[in-house]
């Protein structure tokens, strides 16, 4: 008992859900982790291939079998006509706008050590909440799609 009185006790209670908020930040941080080590592979010369379990059923003995496949990852990124690198931050398959007032949705970058950072970046700018509004955007819009 003694070694109980030392510890701080409190009541509390698991949370069962995550709030929507969070859930969305967690989501698009993966989505910006794969950008990130598609990057660095693209980098180091190598190819980036994730790994998923995919579950489908035999046709012939209806058997359900699960196979390890490669996961297609699209890049965020590509060339513009001017050389410079362009990095748009997608959620599901829209694309953010990260500023409201000029409507922008791309950023420009010089580099693919820049694009590595700029990546790193967001990753923690998204976990601070920097994003929240955007991302809450384009799901209610994909919400309302299919509400029709």
């Amino acid at each position: 008992m003694s070694v109980l009185n030392s510890l701080k006790l409190v009541i509390n209670k698991k949370q069962l859900t995550v709030s929507p908020v969070i859930h969305r930040r967690n989501k698009l941080v993966a989505k910006l982790h794969q950008q990130l080590e598609l990057c660095e592979a693209e980098k180091a010369g190598k190819t980036y291939a994730p790994k998923q379990l995919k579950t489908y059923t035999n046709k012939q003995t209806g058997e359900k079998m699960t196979v390890e496949t490669v996961k297609r990852v699209k890049q965020w990124y590509w060339i513009n006509d001017a050389g410079k690198i362009n990095l748009a931050i997608k959620y599901g398959s829209k694309t953010l706008t990260l500023n409201k007032k000029t409507k922008a949705n791309c950023i420009e970058l010089t580099s693919g050590d820049e694009l590595i950072n700029a990546l790193k970046i967001l990753k923690t700018e998204v976990l601070n909440g920097a994003l929240d509004e955007a991302i809450t955007e384009v799901s209610e819009a994909t919400r309302l799609g299919f509400g029709k």
